[in-house]
């Protein structure tokens, strides 16, 4: 495995038709590296959440993803509205999805608490009418 592989994806606000294809491809070329399938599943399961955030509630925006010799590291940085109220939004069951997006099967408000289910770290720098940063990462 290389020291250090660093890979951007630009995620499309409200692009549901491909939404996941960023988690997807980290998902193939973690598997092509040979890393453990637990950490790729978490990987995968992590980043695919947020990635759907993204597309849902934040204007799209860029992930980027570090994967060195000890972890994987998810940047997942947006211009979106912020989140209002943060503790509230980490709490299962919690959405503010549109209807039209719950009826695409999207919106059930686990995205947040997943991502912290599925990563070893998890930290989160909002602010209201700038953007959100989630930093997630990893451990091999």
């Amino acid at each position: 495995m290389n020291d250090c592989l660093r890979i951007e994806y630009l995620i499309s606000a409200e692009d549901f038709t491909r939404a996941g294809e960023a988690s997807g491809d980290v998902k193939a070329k973690l598997k092509m590296m040979g890393v453990n399938p637990e950490v790729i599943r978490k990987v995968s399961i992590a980043m695919y959440e947020g990635e759907i955030n993204m597309v849902i509630h934040a204007n799209g925006g860029v992930i980027t993803v570090i994967i060195t010799t000890t972890d994987i590291t998810m940047i997942l940085k947006d211009n979106g509205p912020g989140i209002k109220d943060l503790d509230l939004a980490m709490q299962a069951g919690y959405s503010t999805a549109s209807e039209n997006v719950r009826a695409l099967g999207f919106g059930a408000g686990m995205g947040l608490p997943n991502m912290k289910k599925y990563s070893d770290e998890m930290n989160i720098e909002t602010e209201i009418g700038v953007g959100t940063t989630v930093t997630m990462k990893v451990y091999f």
